[in-house]
């Protein structure tokens, strides 16, 4: 195995490169570049299972050797890519933890248009609407990973996929979830194209969860955490369900809901 080329140094927080990256913590900045950052050897381990690598590594200076960690740096720089090193506190002020990884990459953005999915390949799709918390985005397509959806359609004005908080909550599952982001007008038409049921948890002429209709390619649609779903986008789905609130609390965070949901329609469409 030959070995690999020289890595690129980097000792100063005013360098150029440093602040390039720093800036794709910021919204503005990371849809201006087409660009995202994701940190952590499982989660770049995770990108390049999915067919995914970094244009540019950054690895800490202070990292202890991992066979992983040098399959990737082989890969990124075999197609083209650029390594840096640099110390602990520059990939802190980088990736903005105290205690950052040894690692973390630039990745660019996928295509998220609704005419990029195929609603074919896979039973259930996650849908959000207006959903502001990058925690519960992430995960969601944690869960869409586990079912085994297709991929979460964000709608409205949902927080950032690509935001390092959404990536990091996701687990790795950013890489392997599609995503897409759409308007309601625009996503509505779209859905009525093709074969799609589009079924959201409400109490406007429900049925129980348990055991309702379910039919594949199933649209899971969720609602914004404390406003939860428009009342005519309720009215626009093809199955309402309920789901049993024992306690006190009248209703279940938007994520979780998400979740109990996706394994009931996938428990239906496996039976």
């Amino acid at each position: 195995m030959s070995p690999l080329p020289e890595r690129r140094q980097i000792t100063g927080f005013s360098n150029p490169t440093v602040k390039y990256l720093r800036s794709l913590r910021e919204k503005k900045h990371r849809k201006a570049a087409g660009r995202f950052l994701a940190e952590g050897l499982r989660l770049l381990t995770d990108a390049r299972a999915s067919g995914r690598l970094p244009e540019l590594l950054v690895l800490s200076d202070a990292r202890d050797p991992h066979p992983l960690l040098e399959a990737l740096e082989r890969d990124v720089v075999a197609a083209g890519g650029d390594v840096i090193e640099t110390t602990p506190d520059i990939l802190s002020k980088i990736t903005g933890k105290a205690n950052p990884q040894a690692v973390a990459g630039v990745f660019a953005e996928f295509d998220t248009s609704l005419a990029s999915l195929d609603r074919t390949r896979a039973p259930i799709w996650l849908v959000a609407q207006a959903l502001r918390d990058p925690g519960n985005l992430g995960t969601m397509l944690r869960t869409g990973d586990a079912v085994g959806a297709g991929g979460l359609i964000l709608l409205d004005d949902c927080a950032d996929p690509f935001g390092v908080e959404a990536v990091r909550a996701s687990m790795g599952a950013v890489f392997t979830q599609r995503i897409a982001q759409a308007r309601w007008d625009e996503f509505l038409p779209w859905l009525r194209g093709g074969p799609g049921q589009l079924v959201a948890a409400s109490l406007r002429d429900a049925v129980p969860y348990r055991g309702a209709p379910y039919a594949a390619p199933c649209f899971i649609l969720v609602g914004n955490e404390s406003q939860g779903l428009p009342e005519d986008y309720e009215a626009a789905c093809d199955l309402r369900v309920t789901m049993p609130m024992k306690g006190r609390a009248d209703s279940l965070n938007a994520a979780v809901a998400c979740a109990v949901l996706s394994y009931e329609v996938l428990a239906a469409l496996d039976g």
